[in-house]
């Protein structure tokens, strides 16, 4: 069995991480098969917006120790090189809309995969734990550029040092994710926000995330000069022109994502 699960439905696309006995506990062979994943979410013209969530009773619980000792352990700076950094940079340079779908505990690399798609929903049972000082590591996978800047210095410094287990309403509170759903409506919920970006004018998202990824570098200055340069190519597309039309008109518009 698969260890990552592809379906497309529609316009969306979903991945599932497939190791539920382990609690979707990255090994190498799922960690390489989710970048593969993402690449053909990538480069398929039909996906238009694509979901991560984890099969049983987790999202995943960050990285497989057994991984880590013994004869063929896998040293610490491939892990990185080759598993985690390239899973949350093609997140993060992907042309669409990517939503983290957490229905339960998120640890360790993890935890900070789902925080670097553009959009993380909870069932109000899941839980976010920083557990990489459990084992005298420091987090990764992007961790400790996004939590910060998602909920403050000090409140991102704690979470870390302690590893706190962080509830999903508490997650949305501190703005950590955006929405926690009981879990009786959580996946209707997370598959109706899904639903909707895959509908959306695609462009025009892909153009907001890569303003927002150079937000978290430039001045002011320099964002203003990006939001005219962004806004002036998202001016000339057919779905901007659909958007006006159906004001216009008094109708919903039909985007196609060019």
């Amino acid at each position: 069995m698969s260890v990552i699960i592809l379906n497309i439905k529609d316009k969306a696309a979903h991945i599932l991480l497939n190791r539920p006995d382990k609690y979707n506990a990255f090994n190498r062979e799922m960690a390489l098969e989710l970048q593969q994943a993402l690449d053909d979410c990538a480069q398929n013209p039909a996906i238009r917006a694509v979901s991560i969530s984890g099969n049983g009773k987790a999202f995943s619980s960050g990285q497989d120790i057994s991984e880590l000792v013994g004869d063929k352990a896998i040293g610490i700076d491939k892990i990185l090189a080759e598993h985690y950094n390239p899973v949350v940079r093609k997140i993060r340079e992907m042309d669409k809309p990517v939503v983290a779908c957490i229905n339960g505990v998120a640890a360790g690399a993890g935890a900070n995969i789902a925080l670097a798609c553009d959009i993380v929903v909870a069932t109000a049972s899941a839980s976010f734990i920083q557990a990489f000082s459990k084992i005298g590591l420091i987090p990764d996978s992007g961790g400790t550029f996004f939590l910060p800047r998602f909920i403050g210095f000090q409140k991102a410094s704690a979470l870390m040092m302690l590893g706190d287990k962080v509830s999903a309403e508490e997650a949305e509170k501190i703005g950590m994710i955006y929405k926690a759903f009981s879990d009786e409506s959580f996946a209707e919920e997370a598959e109706k926000i899904v639903t909707i970006l895959s509908n959306m004018p695609t462009l025009g998202l892909a153009y907001t995330k890569q303003v927002l990824n150079q937000s978290l570098q430039n001045n002011f200055y320099d964002q203003l000069q990006l939001e005219d340069k962004y806004q002036r190519k998202a001016a000339n597309t057919e779905d901007y022109a659909e958007g006006i039309n159906a004001f216009l008109e008094k109708r919903k518009p039909s985007f196609t994502g060019k």
